[in-house]
């Protein structure tokens, strides 16, 4: 598997190698004076210098509008797919619907510029449309890529302009090769490997749908505990390594979380984490620190805990400091492990801070349950 996304992740370097060649001929062409200026006399006029300083932050600008671009094709897609609006992130800015209006939340997460996220239709003779839906991302980087490629040719020269439409016929390209092209990275999996993963297996069609089900009854309130038991059927060995499958484990050990099954969930990840999978590394490393949490509450191996806590855990940690049950382990691990009140009271502090904008209550709701549970451990074993 790894073999695969190394060769897919080398086509995708190698194209966008050729779109740089491309984009550096136009660049000579656009900042010529400005390198003449330089050879000869070592002093580039201030044009050229505004034009380098306009280019710059004409690919943040661009780069920017083409996340927003990507997500809402996913938007566009999504609902001529019978989908319907559930959120919108564009990095940590999310719009979400909620009790049939929409408000703004914080929510960030690694290794994503934003996400869209739709409740899908009813199926039909058991499918229900995935392909425009994951990648419609990428296909309206490239229509509004291609629609603006004319005007390119048309004034190559006009001040600013020609910056502005080569900066985002370049990132419209790359946003759309790295979203398009199958890769499975450390992190997460792009639209181009969902796709194919659904493509692949139609029997990872109802997995997808669960998610997005899963994710709808989260942001109306629902928590894991609460919903449809069938939803968490844990997948076969073989099916695991469909990330699709793979995800649908990752909240069955979360349920059980939520339901106070410690052990059970315990044991769950341990045999997860431990067989070849489609567990993509987000999901990886917060059921690392969902067994960190489990370990603690449950034997309070001190040395084991440490052992749990390594370079890439603590590195993940420190990215997605944010995250509830992030916050919420490290306040147990301060609390019980450490010992340090004043520490434990200043990672809570963290927590009541996040909680006001974060967008999932139910999270929340159950994050509190595990932070009290902590309290109540914390305080027997003082009376011991």
């Amino acid at each position: 598997m790894k073999k695969k996304n190394k060769k897919k992740l080398k086509l995708t370097l190698i194209i966008a190698f050729l779109i740089g060649i491309v984009s550096g001929v136009f660049l000579v062409r656009l900042f010529e004076p400005a390198i003449v200026a330089l050879a000869f006399t070592g002093n580039p006029s201030i044009n050229a210098a505004v034009s380098v300083i306009s280019f710059i932050l004409s690919l943040y600008v661009t780069f920017v509008l083409h996340i927003i671009i990507h997500e809402a094709g996913h938007l566009v897609f999504g609902l001529i797919s019978g989908y319907k609006f559930n959120s919108f992130r564009i990095f940590n800015f999310m719009i979400l619907k909620e009790e049939g209006r929409l408000v703004t939340k914080r929510l960030s997460i690694v290794g994503t510029g934003g996400q869209c996220l739709m409740s899908p239709p009813e199926p039909v003779n058991g499918r229900i449309p995935v392909v425009l839906y994951n990648l419609g991302g990428s296909l309206m980087n490239l229509i509004l890529t291609l629609i603006a490629l004319p005007f390119a040719i048309l004034f190559p020269s006009v001040p600013f302009l020609s910056l502005f439409l080569f900066s985002f016929i370049f990132c419209g390209l790359i946003t759309a090769l790295i979203n398009g092209i199958p890769i499975s990275s450390d992190t997460i999996n792009n639209d181009g490997h969902n796709a194919l993963s659904l493509h692949r297996d139609p029997d990872a069609l109802g997995s997808f749908a669960i998610q997005l089900k899963t994710n709808d009854m989260i942001s109306r309130g629902v928590r894991l505990k609460d919903m449809p038991d069938e939803w968490f059927t844990l997948p076969t060995d073989e099916q695991m390594k469909n990330s699709m499958h793979a995800t649908v484990a990752v909240f069955a050990c979360n349920r059980l979380m939520d339901e106070g099954r410690f052990s059970e969930a315990d044991e769950l990840m341990e045999r997860l984490l431990a067989m070849e999978s489609g567990i993509i590394g987000v999901h990886r490393q917060l059921m690392i620190c969902d067994r960190i949490f489990c370990e603690i509450v449950l034997r309070g191996d001190a040395e084991k805990v440490e052992a749990m806590r390594d370079k890439q855990y603590l590195a993940f940690a420190k990215t997605m400091k944010s995250f509830p049950s992030i916050i919420r382990t490290e306040y147990v691990y301060a609390l019980l492990v450490k010992r340090s009140a004043e520490e434990a009271e200043k990672k809570k502090a963290e927590f009541d801070k996040m909680a006001v904008k974060y967008p999932y209550p139910s999270d929340i709701e159950s994050e509190r349950e595990l932070l009290l549970l902590a309290e109540k451990i914390a305080s027997e074993r003082v009376n011991l």
